[in-house]
């Protein structure tokens, strides 16, 4: 197991054993320099010609921020360097299970250097870290829920990379969701709300895991719309609040009537690349 990580063992507490805890510490990014360049995924495709307005986005990410902190969430802020344009998205870059950082290996090599302002970070602030390495594996892939895991396997992140993280977390189950090709990552298509409740974009992801997260859920359904929108990219900061589009009306609706308090901020700059507000959050610690 050596040649798959480094660790660096530091007395920084982490912990983050669920989506949907009391969101207390978080790590982002301003979109200084979010631009669609090459396009690397269907929306940002769809987005090329009426590309991102840099000064909105970051008036809206501030935003964002801001009711992050007005709900007691300490946030962190990784500084915008000109050659990542995709340094906004920083759940992609790490993930934490228990009290385990999990550094992540970008699919794309544009992205790569993300990570090692990652863990400058990390080193500067004394946070110990496991880096994944041989293959590709994302952190927009992979969601938590107590002992169980749920990963997807799409086009940043390869089978063998779930099979190592099995290997390095015995004690968790974890299953592998086959993510439809065209979708980036498997929170833009499932976000576990609270231990009950999870919105789904069911034509994206296999029967099988389906079935197994209706057993386990009481499914939201999204549209094909809504999913376009990053609908399902909801992020839930805890106390049964829920950060989410003011464009994806229904979604929001739905939400309300099952219980949640929805707080809708602009983001509409942000989602030309193809990630929302769980895209654009990295949780340190909930509870």
């Amino acid at each position: 197991m050596k040649n798959l990580i480094d660790k660096k063992i530091t007395p920084q507490k982490l912990n983050c054993n669920t989506e949907y805890d009391q969101l207390n510490s978080v790590i982002v990014a301003p979109p200084a320099y979010m631009e669609i360049k090459h396009a690397i995924n269907k929306t940002q495709e769809h987005y090329l010609q009426n590309n991102i307005d840099k000064t909105k986005a970051m008036e809206q990410h501030a935003s964002f921020v801001e009711s992050l902190k007005e709900n007691n969430c300490e946030v962190i802020t990784l500084e915008p360097k000109e050659n990542l344009n995709e340094q906004v998205f920083t759940r992609d870059i790490g993930f934490v299970i228990g009290d385990t950082f999990f550094v992540s290996n970008m699919k794309e090599e544009m992205r790569k250097p993300e990570t090692s302002v990652l863990t400058d970070s990390l080193e500067q602030k004394n946070i110990s870290y496991t880096k994944m390495r041989d293959t590709s594996i994302e952190g927009g892939d992979v969601l938590v829920d107590g002992n169980t895991i749920w990963v997807g396997k799409s086009g940043r992140t390869a089978e063998k990379a779930i099979n190592q993280l099995k290997n390095l977390l015995p004690d968790y189950t974890i299953h592998m969701i086959n993510v439809r090709e065209d979708i980036l990552h498997l929170d833009c298509v499932f976000t576990i709300l609270d231990e009950d409740y999870a919105i789904v974009y069911s034509p994206a992801i296999d029967e099988e895991s389906y079935n197994l997260i209706k057993n386990k859920y009481t499914i939201i359904e999204a549209t094909t719309k809504e999913q376009f929108n990053m609908g399902p990219n909801v992020l839930s900061i805890g106390q049964n609040k829920i950060i989410s589009l003011p464009e994806n009306k229904r979604l929001n609706r739905k939400m309300k009537q099952a219980g949640f308090h929805v707080i809708e901020v602009e983001f509409s700059e942000i989602i030309k690349s193809g990630g929302s507000f769980r895209c654009c959050t990295l949780p340190l610690k909930r509870g």
